[in-house]
């Protein structure tokens, strides 16, 4: 089980490493409006499966959720920090 800081690393690590095989290179390169596509996608199947899947299935939406800010919170250059400060 990743934590949410241990996953912000390792996609922080993946990125600068270049690997092209990497899904989260390929959609840091795409850039943010694609991202920012995933993101709005990812909420959507958040919402959908609080309201009518369960617990389970809007946990694992919830992880892609964080999954895909995470990746744009890199675009962005920004660190947890930068964001923790506003929680």
């Amino acid at each position: 089980m990743k934590r949410f800081e241990e996953l912000f690393v390792e996609l922080k690590d993946k990125i600068a490493a270049q690997d092209e095989n990497s899904g989260t290179v390929k959609e840091f390169n795409k850039g943010k409006h694609f991202i920012g596509k995933k993101i709005v996608e990812e909420a959507g199947e958040v919402w959908m499966a609080a309201e009518y899947e369960g617990k389970e299935k809007t946990a694992e939406e919830i992880s892609q959720l964080f999954y895909h800010l995470q990746v744009m919170m890199i675009a962005n250059d920004l660190e947890l920090e930068d964001v923790y400060k506003y929680l």
